[in-house]
């Protein structure tokens, strides 16, 4: 969800942008004969190279002066030209005094703009409670990105009491306008039963509905739907043709999915050759899983020659990034001395990584190497310790050697009872 914020304010100031251009464009046509030499400050000007030349290298000084200032429509395409700079040198503080000029006068696109600029802190200082109105202006104007914009300040808390409901009531009103990023978020919180009881066959309409409009993320949500059973019947192959459409528009989590259902032999036959090119491409987006994926691979020679230190540059990759298989393999390849020189220190630190993460097999081995002494001070009762979380968390092997370390502890004991 975070990531729909940006993403849906850029491109709604982008498509607003353009639906207004061929306006934008007349009315320069209309007023640019005007303007002659003696007309223009020349202070302000770059270059000129003909009228219309002149007119788009003025200063945003001057720019004003050949626009009507009494719109609000054109008042927020001045402002656009000063926020985008287009034909005229960036102003962004200048560009919020037009939008806000625009907005007192009640239009829609101008208060969202400056709710946008608030938010962000471009060209005004950064005030959530002042974004939170001018965008609730925009909304309550009917303006579907506004009205989507404000329902996200209010499922993260922003400017506003956190209020999922809220949220959902905002989503809709922007998604009864068709707007895609609404549809997807309602299909959301009905997915997870978040501000609305749970409901999957009223999630998967709204998915679909912002599917159809190419929202990756939608379709992704769709995928793992179908590959979970979610509300619908288990369907690997309707997962891996949702993921599918999803990773062509470059979705890294959908692209690493495909990695793993291709070397995995799901829904497709197998093939390492197609796992190496999904993980590469999420790997390159600095997805973390795909970089373990493709790191895995590069280990055990799956499509590609074996390259174990090309394994460790990429697991060092992901695991800087938290991800815990890439730090429990890292370890692993350090205590095994696979590929590389066998190096019980670093085996400790990365297996303690993991480890703290909650990885059983990772807490396994670092019982291990307390027990014997491996990398770290030898201590009896460390390696219970992690042995028994490994044991809850269910690795099998961890309760054997509890119980040998325990029956272990028992003899020393009585030897010492024995002796005194």
């Amino acid at each position: 969800m975070n990531a729909l914020r940006s993403k849906a304010i850029l491109a709604i100031a982008i498509s607003l942008f353009l639906a207004f251009s061929g306006s934008i464009s007349a009315s320069m046509d209309s007023r640019i004969h005007q303007l002659g030499p003696a007309s223009i400050d020349f202070n302000c000007v770059d270059w000129l190279q003909g009228e219309m030349s002149a007119y788009r290298s003025i200063n945003p000084c001057d720019v004003a002066l050949y626009l009507d200032a009494s719109s609000p429509t054109e008042l927020s395409k001045i402002a656009d030209l000063y926020y985008y700079g287009d034909g005229v040198r960036q102003n962004l503080p200048k560009a919020a005094t037009l939008y806000r000029q625009a907005a007192v006068q009640g239009f829609p696109y101008a208060q969202f703009s400056l709710g946008y600029m608030y938010s962000k802190g471009e060209g005004v200082p950064q005030d959530s409670w002042l974004a939170l109105k001018w965008l609730t202006k925009a909304a309550e104007n009917g303006l579907a990105a506004a009205q989507y914009t404000v329902g996200d300040m209010h499922y993260y808390g922003d400017g506003v009491a956190q209020s999922y409901s809220q949220a959902v009531a905002w989503y809709r009103k922007a998604a009864e306008q068709n707007y895609s990023f609404a549809l997807y978020s309602m299909g959301y919180m009905y997915k997870k039963g978040t501000g609305v009881e749970r409901d999957y066959d009223l999630a998967m309409q709204w998915l679909k509905k912002a599917a159809a409009q190419a929202h990756p993320d939608a379709q992704v949500s769709i995928a793992y739907m179908y590959l979970n059973g979610e509300g619908v019947q288990r369907d690997v192959e309707k997962a891996y043709d949702w993921f599918h459409r999803a990773a062509l528009q470059g979705h890294a989590a959908a692209q690493n999915n495909l990695g793993y259902m291709h070397r995995a032999g799901i829904a497709v036959e197998q093939n390492y050759q197609q796992a190496l090119m999904w993980y590469t491409n999420a790997a390159r987006q600095g997805y973390a899983e795909a970089q373990s994926g493709l790191a895995f691979m590069y280990q055990k020679g799956q499509g590609v020659p074996v390259n174990v230190p090309k394994a460790i540059e990429w697991y060092e990759t992901a695991s800087a990034q938290g991800e815990v298989t890439a730090q429990f393999n890292l370890g692993l390849i350090y205590m095994m001395g696979e590929g590389v020189s066998r190096d019980l220190t670093k085996a400790a630190k990365w297996l303690t990584v993991a480890a703290s993460q909650g990885d059983a097999d990772a807490q396994y081995y670092l019982a291990t190497l307390y027990r014997n002494g491996w990398g770290v001070a030898q201590d009896i009762d460390k390696a219970l310790r992690w042995y028994r979380l490994a044991d809850q968390l269910g690795n099998t092997a961890a309760k054997h050697e509890i119980d040998a370390l325990e029956a272990q502890h028992s003899v020393s004991v009585q030897s010492v009872a024995a002796s005194s």
